[in-house]
């Protein structure tokens, strides 16, 4: 055999070799990464719940005493300072996205979320309801989400729903816009001013 091929038989057998040391480094540096992402959003979560920690615990539901307006099966995405689609809020559970099922009253709105805290939205609070496409994490197609709005602690909360059947948000809209105390009088006022002219 000829020098030249004996140095290139080596080299064949040299490529195969694996650096099991470096292999190894990559994959545990990787990992310790990965935890310490983890770790950091979960931090995220704490601050945004300590930053959060004055909204007060959610209204107790009623023993529903009306007939539903409307019922709705889905997913409860979100919730977040209204008006500010990014601004997810943590605290009481408001955080946890979830199945959830919905019923409209003339008390309220009923939002029962297995596997996550339970809450309910006295008529008095709701400030009215909007399709929309995005919320905290979750952009769907143009009027793919039914966000309502409503008031608890002094703060105006944003909370984003979708329908197993997305057919139904617009009758939501404008069911929660008729409970709506501001929607109410906004509507007495335009129809009054209407009637002077």
């Amino acid at each position: 055999m000829t020098p030249h091929l004996t140095t290139l038989a080596a080299a064949q057998k040299s490529a195969e070799v694996t650096d099991w040391a470096a292999r190894i480094g990559w994959v545990v540096g990787l990992l310790l990464f990965i935890v310490f992402v983890y770790w950091l959003m979960r931090q995220g979560w704490k601050w945004r719940r300590t930053l959060q920690g004055g909204l007060p615990e959610l209204p107790v539901a009623p023993a529903p005493a009306a007939e539903p307006t409307l019922t709705m099966s889905g997913r409860y995405h979100a919730s977040t300072t209204a008006g500010q689609w990014l601004d997810r809020i943590v605290a009481q559970g408001l955080g946890t996205r979830s199945r959830a099922e919905l019923t409209l009253t003339d008390q309220g709105l009923f939002v029962v979320r297995p596997g996550a805290q339970d809450f309910f939205v006295p008529a008095a609070a709701l400030r009215g309801a909007r399709l929309d496409k995005g919320i905290a994490g979750k952009v769907l197609p143009e009027g793919g989400l039914l966000i309502i709005t409503w008031e608890h602690g002094g703060t105006e909360i944003d909370s984003g729903f979708r329908s197993d059947r997305a057919a139904d948000h617009p009758a939501w809209v404008e069911a929660v816009n008729a409970l709506s105390p501001r929607h109410t009088t906004s509507t007495t006022e335009h129809t009054e001013t209407e009637g002077a002219r």
